[in-house]
């Protein structure tokens, strides 16, 4: 089924449950900078405060588009994911220069959808947030079509990182796949310190980029405010703690936590294209 929601969980950890409204928010206002969105910094706050309380209220639920939010498949399902295009780009990917670890040959191996099938090993470059961490491509022919798998190395978060670089940290990725309020993908697995999942013109990530020119905004902020609950809603008694804190906050409190953040993040911008 076409589902949608966050596709990653690499920078999982425990943080005030604030800290992720606050990155949407700011990221919401940075990408109307960039032109690719149009929304005022009260209205995209509100959308997001407002699709978290409703989807608290109601306990979360999944978005699967193959039956309901049309509005939303149509977003998802846009030209610029065109199964030519995609797999004419997965082709060109590079070949992958020596050998690669027996342990993420492993992985990919696990998710090939027959054992002994014959594939090639392809390196690929994505994201920001896994920038350095080895990534590679399985593609293969298999029942008269392309499928690619993707194997991806995990590390904990940064956050672990900056309290106290000298501990081994968890990596939470599985944990969270297993207990956020989500439609569970079975070709999204954790195997040792690897991510393995599915590659497809609809399984991956939505760019701003490749958003419509024309949709509702604020429904789509109120539908990522929704599924940062969903994942919220993972921890044990979250709902009731959630919901009484998230009352009794100040109606502007996320406007001005965003506004502040929005700043340093430029200010920290800046300071790295000077030493850059």
């Amino acid at each position: 089924r076409l589902i949608w929601g966050m596709n990653d969980f690499d920078e999982a950890c425990d943080l005030p449950y604030t800290s992720d409204l606050v990155r949407l928010a700011v990221s919401a206002i940075l990408a109307s900078d960039a032109d690719h969105l149009g929304l005022k910094l009260k209205d995209a706050c509100d959308a997001i405060l407002t699709g978290y309380r409703d989807a608290l209220q109601s306990g979360g639920q999944p978005f699967v588009l193959s039956d309901r939010h049309p509005w939303l498949r149509e977003i998802a399902t846009t030209s610029l994911r065109d199964p030519v295009r995609f797999w004419r780009k997965m082709q060109a990917l590079p070949p992958v220069k020596g050998a690669i670890p027996p342990s993420a040959r492993r992985a990919l191996q696990h998710l090939l959808p027959e054992p002994g099938l014959s594939y090639r090993v392809r390196h690929r470059v994505a994201g920001l947030g896994s920038l350095g961490r080895p990534r590679y491509v399985a593609l293969a022919e298999w029942q008269g079509g392309s499928i690619a798998r993707e194997v991806k190395a995990l590390a904990p978060s940064a956050c672990m990182w900056a309290q106290d670089g000298r501990r081994t940290h968890t990596i939470r990725y599985q944990e969270l796949l297993t207990k956020a309020v989500r439609c569970l993908d079975p070709f999204v697995q954790v195997h040792q310190t690897w991510l393995v999942r599915r590659l497809s013109p609809y399984c991956s990530r939505i760019e701003l980029g490749g958003l419509p020119k024309r949709f509702d905004e604020g429904r789509l902020l109120h539908a990522m405010g929704w599924e940062i609950a969903n994942v919220h809603l993972g921890s044990r008694r979250a709902q009731q703690i959630l919901r009484r804190d998230v009352a009794k906050r100040q109606a502007k409190w996320l406007r001005t936590a965003t506004k502040a953040m929005v700043q340093a993040t430029k200010a920290d911008w800046k300071e790295w294209r000077v030493r850059a």
